[in-house]
């Protein structure tokens, strides 16, 4: 591996022979600035690898939790010190810079911390505690921003920071998350008025990748936040980076070499440092950003559990759940795994099941979504119709047993018992702050602001929820005790690092998924009842042998059958 050769083929690659050198020339600049002081903690413990079976991470806003008197972020850093330091390794704080709207990834300024939630000394109590993932808000920037106001003053150091179009071009092949317009008019200060390319919304101005200063920008923000003690960065929106008219404007060529430039300034500069591209597409289209298994992202979005985890359940059939994870979960290298997760600040994405289920499925699932509280959001196919693209719901009230009891223990077990299979699989496993907590629907932020993804991003009052999870027999105590038994027990598990070997096994009854799980001299099998009935299994007929324990649900295990309550799961070790 030498990254100085790497960088040079990246930018040949982007940029062709014509401004390869000019890219290089600002590059070597960027760099220079960083190069040896990529400060932060380091690596806590000894590690063969990027990541082991201690490492799970929480996904949470800075402002999730709120209490009177602190910055949201010390709110945070309190409850994280107080009830979950031994739980996780990394905490995911979502856009911490002033925005002007996306709830934070419409970005006015890459390099200060909003000051509403707090400040960098915020952010550093916390990377004290725990390693940083930080979000690249890589495709677009706000339109509100200094640096677009730079380029509608004509700045000549920004004069090519946005894409302007013809609104007269043809764009129908471009592929859209959003059931928005495509191209925005804006005013320049001379009067000049440009169509811009806007993917996500008018406020969210993409930037124009073909401009090597624009690259180098956006590089020089990444080891600013590697400077600033992040040690995961999280590409935010990658897929959509590179424009190229004529084509889909997705997973472009130079999009990739873009993901290796980064990943190749990083060896150079701070070589432990993550990437984890977030690209809610079809699994193969996901996993490309793996590259080959060293030179791209060491993590991937596992964008296909959520709703296939959901359609399992409520189907009460694992058969598809099963031969995707036997198909589609092998793992490209050491050097890279998935980032498994259930529930984020955004919906439960649906084009990751194209090609495993069948389209009525996926309408199957909406209007299950639509009965438990939750909505639908679309995107525009290039015919101008419209399909499914996310359900907005939280995931714990996804998971609620159509006609059964809510907000009750049986609710807290079936959701439950999502997790624990999200905990069995290959990957790094990450834990939304509201599946941690029990969060339900917040539909009154929905109404309030129309925004159909708020229903799951309720800020929370720090003092209230902690007077629940201390209230035994509350709905938030019961997910969250049994949450934190989970994780801690998954973390002293050999067999469940990240790229331990998996064999999917064959159980008679469709309600049940088995998993094998090996590495680190531990065997662990890992069966899953997703029935509201329980269920009785032999062990034998699955190649399991006698003598096990279930370390996990407890579970029954004698004379060669291991008895599956409702909605448990058992890890026979």
């Amino acid at each position: 591996m030498n990254p100085e050769n790497d960088i040079g083929r990246s930018l040949d690659k982007i940029y062709g022979d014509g401004r390869a050198g000019q890219a290089a020339q600002l590059l070597d600049q960027v760099v220079g600035k960083y190069a040896g002081t990529p400060g932060g903690a380091p690596l806590r413990g000894k590690r063969d690898g990027y990541f082991d079976q201690s490492d799970v991470v929480l996904i949470t806003y800075g402002d999730s939790l709120l209490s009177a008197g602190d910055p949201p972020l010390r709110a945070l850093h309190s409850f994280l010190d107080q009830r979950v330091k031994d739980c996780f390794s990394s905490v995911h704080i979502l856009p911490f810079v002033p925005f002007s709207s996306d709830d934070g990834f419409s970005v006015c300024d890459y390099y200060q911390v909003n000051p509403e939630l707090g400040d960098w000394d915020d952010i550093e109590r916390i990377e004290r505690d725990f390693h940083l993932m930080a979000d690249l808000v890589i495709n677009h920037v706000s339109a509100k921003s200094e640096w677009f106001g730079r380029y509608l003053a004509g700045d000549p150091e920004f004069e090519t920071l946005a894409i302007e179009v013809d609104p007269a071009t043809d764009l129908s092949r471009v592929t859209r998350p959003r059931a928005l317009p495509l191209l925005t008019p804006f005013k320049k200060d001379n009067g000049e008025q440009v169509h811009l390319w806007t993917t996500f919304s008018e406020d969210q101005v993409d930037l124009n990748f073909a401009d090597p200063r624009v690259l180098c920008r956006m590089i020089d923000v990444l080891l600013f936040y590697v400077s600033r003690g992040a040690r995961s960065i999280r590409l935010d929106a990658i897929a959509y980076l590179w424009k190229e008219i004529g084509t889909d404007c997705i997973h472009r060529p130079q999009t990739h070499e873009v993901v290796r430039l980064m990943r190749a300034v990083l060896n150079k500069v701070a070589p432990e440092v993550i990437l984890i591209t977030e690209t809610n597409v079809p699994h193969g289209e996901n996993v490309s950003y793996f590259g080959d298994g060293h030179d791209e992202a060491q993590l991937v979005y596992n964008f296909s559990l959520p709703p296939l985890l959901l359609h399992a359940f409520l189907g009460q059939d694992t058969r598809v759940l099963e031969n995707w994870a036997r198909d589609y979960l092998d793992i490209a290298s050491p050097d890279c795994t998935f980032f498994n997760f259930t529930a984020s600040h955004d919906g439960v994405g649906v084009r990751p099941l194209e090609g495993i289920v069948e389209p009525r499925e996926i309408q199957t699932l909406a209007g299950h979504v639509r009965a438990m509280g939750g909505d639908v959001g679309f995107k525009r196919n290039p015919d101008g119709s419209e399909s499914p693209y996310e359900l907005n719901i939280t995931y714990v009230d996804a998971l609620r047993q159509p006609g059964g009891p809510q907000g009750g223990p049986e609710h807290a077990r079936r959701f439950m018992a999502s997790q624990e299979i999200q905990f069995s699989l290959p990957g790094v496993p990450a834990v939304y702050i509201h599946s941690l907590l029990g969060s339900r629907n917040w539909n009154e932020g929905v109404a309030n602001s129309g925004i159909k993804r708020r229903i799951n991003r309720r800020r929370l009052e720090l003092e209230q929820v902690l007077a629940e999870l201390d209230t035994p027999g509350s709905f938030r105590a019961a997910v969250f005790e049994q949450y934190c038994r989970l994780i801690r027990l998954r973390r002293g598990q050999p067999a469940l690092h990240p790229n331990a070997e998996l064999q999917v096994l064959h159980p008679q009854q469709n309600t049940v998924l088995a998993l094998k799980r090996s590495g680190g001299g531990q065997t662990l099998f890992a069966l899953s009842n997703l029935s509201p009935q329980p269920c009785t299994l032999r062990l034998d007929k699955l190649g399991i042998p006698e003598g096990l324990e279930d370390i996990l649900g407890g579970q029954r295990v004698a004379g060669g059958t291991l008895y599956l309550e409702p909605h448990r799961t058992g890890w026979l070790v």
